[in-house]
């Protein structure tokens, strides 16, 4: 048997991929991050990517289902819609989610510019082997709007988007079933992890009612 190798002589050991990364849940934005980035893309004049930002807080969709979405899922006889509701692809259960004006305001905009029939999908892509934005193309965008606020590109990401609106809602009310019901969440144990809700957030909402 052949001697073994002195642990000395030994490879070093490669360093864990996520060292120095921040892994786990992305954060959401903060209300000041978000008028940020909006002002940016006004001021820009990014007609498709502030209908984008503006429709995925809106929406506090899953970035595949945000991408997939049609004309015809946000307008109705030429007019955007106030409230729609879309079958989620993971799910296959249907989300219901409102469409504020500055979001409707930003889609008219895009639309004019798209001039889009019913079927067509509402975030176009430019490359030609795609009819529509991929969840990598979107992962892209999201990325340049965080870099464009200079917030930690490694802290964000598409799921920020999502957890945006449905995080200040809980912050507000500490309505859980509520935000269950906007996130198309089939457990409520499902949006309590998504949150991120801790002893302290649930002990902080229990200090608020005297009885």
């Amino acid at each position: 048997m052949p001697d073994a190798k002195p642990l000395s002589n030994l490879p070093a050991p490669r360093p864990p991929w996520n060292k120095g990364r921040l892994t786990g849940q992305k954060l959401p934005l903060k209300p000041k991050d978000v008028w940020t980035i909006r002002v940016r893309l006004q001021i820009l004049g990014s007609k498709r990517d502030l209908a984008l930002f503006n429709l995925a807080i809106d929406s506090k969709l899953r970035g595949c289902d945000l991408v997939t979405l049609k004309a015809q899922d946000v307008c109705l006889g030429g007019r955007v819609r106030d409230r729609t509701t879309i079958v989620q692809r993971k799910t296959g259960r249907p989300v219901q989610f409102e469409i504020t004006e500055q979001t409707r305001a930003a889609l008219r905009e895009w639309l004019s510019v798209l001039q889009p029939m019913d079927t067509s999908y509402l975030f176009t892509s430019r490359l030609h082997e795609s009819a529509h934005l991929s969840t990598r193309q979107y992962a892209r965008i999201v990325h340049r709007w965080v870099d464009s606020a200079g917030l930690d590109g490694m802290a964000y990401g598409t799921h920020s988007m999502r957890r945006t609106k449905a995080a200040q809602i809980y912050r507000k009310t500490g309505n859980l079933r509520a935000i269950q019901l906007l996130l198309g969440h089939t457990k409520l144990e499902s949006t309590v992890r998504y949150l991120g809700i801790e002893v302290e957030d649930a002990l902080a909402i229990s200090e608020q009612v005297e009885l």
